[in-house]
């Protein structure tokens, strides 16, 4: 039996929730932007008005102002984004229990076992359309198909508050003359390797020799030219199941150039938070920390290292992140940017206490972390801070939570 897979996209969906909780945004060009003062000052998301205009995201705040001069800039509200995409999987799931979300907008559902009582893909994905129209007050784009790859090709197609359907019978038609770029997983850097070569559609790369894709892109060439073909049979995650993760981190554009060490154990520590109570929320410790840093003359680097026993706890990821930090950052300038990842994860087993002194301490440690973690959730992430965090309270001023989104790795990504 074919299967029969929906991709749901909401259309332009911070933006959308913006307008929806401020009337007088309506009918105007819109951008989510991020705080200039923390030089976070680049768009975020942008409406249709917008767009129209050629603003895009990624865009700074005065390049934006430049392609569009009545553009408005309101903040981001990452609670509501949240909130309203808890409530959009929760119409997904009165319909499948095999839901797999795609960040906070979009959403695989598999639908094979549901036709038989709400009627075709084509029916499920006009009746979620209409009811998130309605009871969300938002608007979604929806592609159906038979596997992962086009369905979320189809959602992308028709925009906004459309339902486009590819069969496997006509897919060659209606894919293949499509950009190379429009398939998911192609970004900027295979874009060019292909276009080197003359694949610039979709249907080039399906008709482009598997050993040549294998020797220019390695395992993704071979993935590429599956997808292409319509040859993509990855399932749609349970939505009770944990995604596949391959690791869990979180960065930061920090307010003024990091000069010292305290600058840098400040904001290490509290992106290794962040890192460390979001492994708890996933049951998951880490095997290797790797930190990611970028100057004040935008030159950028990674380095990695190994814990010596597995673990999530703060302090851990933190003095990781730092020793690696001083082992590596020789240039001695000013950093910029940070970032902090958690690898090779793995689940945490029921622990029994350990009379190793190592993983004793580990093991109080994380019932401390948990007891923060508790606090915080009550009465806000800076009802408990370290006192490390009083020297600087410029620095020590992010939530790294609710300031920024955390999304884990796909399982594709390269």
């Amino acid at each position: 039996m074919e299967r029969v897979i929906l991709h749901s996209d909401l259309n332009n969906f911070y933006a959308s929730v913006e307008c929806l909780y401020n009337p007088a945004l309506r009918g105007k060009p819109v951008a989510v932007a991020g705080d200039p003062e923390a030089r976070h000052g680049i768009v975020l998301a942008k409406n249709y008005a917008a767009k129209a205009c050629g603003v895009a995201t990624g865009n700074p705040l005065w390049m934006a102002k430049q392609k569009c001069p009545d553009i408005v800039f309101v903040p981001p509200h990452y609670d509501l984004y949240m909130k309203y995409s808890k409530i959009a999987r929760e119409i997904y799931s009165e319909y499948t229990d095999r839901v797999e979300s795609y960040g906070l907008d979009e959403c695989w559902l598999d639908v094979t076992g549901s036709t038989h009582l709400f009627g075709s893909g084509k029916a499920i994905a006009d009746e979620l359309r209409e009811r998130i129209k309605q009871e969300l007050g938002v608007t979604v784009s929806v592609g159906v198909s038979y596997n992962k790859i086009f369905a979320k090709l189809g959602s992308d197609m028709k925009k906004p508050d459309a339902t486009t359907v590819i069969t496997s019978s006509r897919f060659r038609e209606i894919v293949w003359p499509l950009p190379v770029s429009d398939l998911l997983y192609v970004g900027r850097a295979t874009h060019n390797k292909l276009r080197r070569y003359g694949i610039t559609t979709i249907g080039r790369l399906a008709q482009a020799n598997q050993d040549f894709l294998r020797h220019l892109l390695g395992k993704n060439g071979e993935m590429l030219w599956l997808f292409a073909n319509g040859l993509d049979t990855s399932p749609v995650s349970n939505i009770g199941a944990k995604s596949l993760i391959k690791s869990i981190g979180n960065s930061t554009t920090a307010p003024r150039d990091l000069v010292t060490d305290e600058d840098i154990r400040i904001t290490l520590r509290i992106l290794s938070e962040s890192v460390s109570a979001r492994m708890r929320e996933y049951d998951f410790v880490c095997s290797t920390v790797q930190i990611g840093v970028r100057d004040n003359e935008l030159h950028s680097y990674e380095r990695q290292g190994k814990l010596l026993y597995p673990n999530r706890t703060a302090s851990a990821l933190s003095e990781k992140a730092f020793e690696l930090y001083k082992q590596n950052h020789s240039s001695g300038k000013p950093v910029r940017s940070l970032s902090v990842r958690a690898c090779k994860l793995s689940v945490l087993e029921n622990e029994q206490l350990s009379l190793l002194p190592e993983i004793s301490s580990i093991q109080k440690q994380e019932v401390i972390d948990s007891v923060i973690d508790n606090i915080r959730s009550r009465f806000g992430h800076f009802s408990v801070q370290r006192g490390i965090m009083l020297c600087d309270k410029r620095l020590s001023s992010l939530n790294p939570k609710e300031d920024h989104i955390i999304h884990p790795e796909s399982f594709f990504k390269s």
